[in-house]
């Protein structure tokens, strides 16, 4: 199994515009969050992506990866209906290839190889769908789709029996724990797949990619891949600023920007406390 192509969903409300945003990376260039997300797939090896995009959209997400304009092709969502059908939008793209998915609205940071080019190799080695997932704190489960299984002699690999998707604390105590873990702490999707094209047939089934990947765990061999590293979901409230101190503080200028945080918090304490002295 060898893959080749790529999809990005970048059309969901109220996430539209989130790939548009601009942050400066580990290099100190700045870059479309939309670019570094292609730049993370072509260190794969993927050779041809597919963007799903809101509808009257397409030019901006083109000049947002103009420097990848022959690798890339974009195909608009007439209406926001789901994260299903933007993966359902690609078909004709995917054709019956297997195809390495990422979320438009996350940011990864890795110290070594990318975390995409480590998750095609396991899947292309393994042959079959592998989800990259994340031990993840109970209290933010209402984020993600989380998976149950069994853990495999090779190390980091679960061999995946069901998933959920953003289920409570006590329905993934119910349903999803892998043992390993520390208490209050599950494997939750890390906005990373690698899937073969029987997912887009449960999805065209089924209607659901939670279900679809429910299923696909039952009908074929679906694997669960630990990493260690680290995503940024830039949805919530302050998800850009978290991602853009994340990225500076692990790049080349990490201690004028660690200089600048701590004088930064210094005046703040200052003026607080000059505040307080004249109440």
């Amino acid at each position: 199994m060898k893959i080749r192509k790529g999809l990005i969903t970048a059309a969901g409300d109220p996430q539209r515009r989130i790939p548009l945003q601009t942050l400066v990376d580990r290099d100190g260039k700045t870059r479309s969050v939309l670019a570094m997300l292609v730049n993370e797939m072509t260190s794969a090896g993927v050779e041809e992506i597919c963007v799903i995009v809101p509808k009257d959209e397409v030019r901006a997400y083109e000049s947002a990866v103009a420097d990848h304009a022959g690798k890339v092709c974009f195909v608009p969502q007439g209406e926001a209906s789901g994260y299903a059908n933007a993966i359902w939008c690609a078909r004709d793209f995917l054709a019956r290839d297997p195809f390495l998915h990422l979320v438009g609205d996350h940011v990864y940071i890795s110290h070594r190889k990318t975390w995409a080019s480590r998750l095609v190799r396991i899947a292309e080695t393994h042959e079959c769908s592998v989800s990259a997932v994340q031990a993840t704190h109970e209290s933010v489960l209402s984020r993600f789709g989380v998976i149950g299984g069994t853990a495999l002699a090779e190390k980091s690999l679960y061999k995946i029996s069901t998933v959920m998707e953003k289920p409570t604390p006590t329905e993934a105590e119910q349903h999803v724990i892998v043992s390993g873990l520390r208490a209050g702490y599950y494997l939750a999707f890390f906005g990373m797949h690698v899937f073969t094209p029987t997912v887009l047939d449960l999805i065209g089934e089924i209607g659901s990619v939670s279900g679809a990947l429910h299923s696909l765990a039952s009908r074929e061999r679906y694997l669960g891949w630990q990493v260690s590293g680290w995503r940024y979901d830039l949805g919530p409230r302050y998800g850009l600023m978290n991602a853009q101190l994340a990225l500076a503080l692990s790049g080349k200028d990490r201690d004028e920007v660690l200089a600048a945080l701590v004088g930064l918090v210094a005046t703040h304490d200052a003026g607080a406390l000059r505040l307080d002295e004249n109440e």
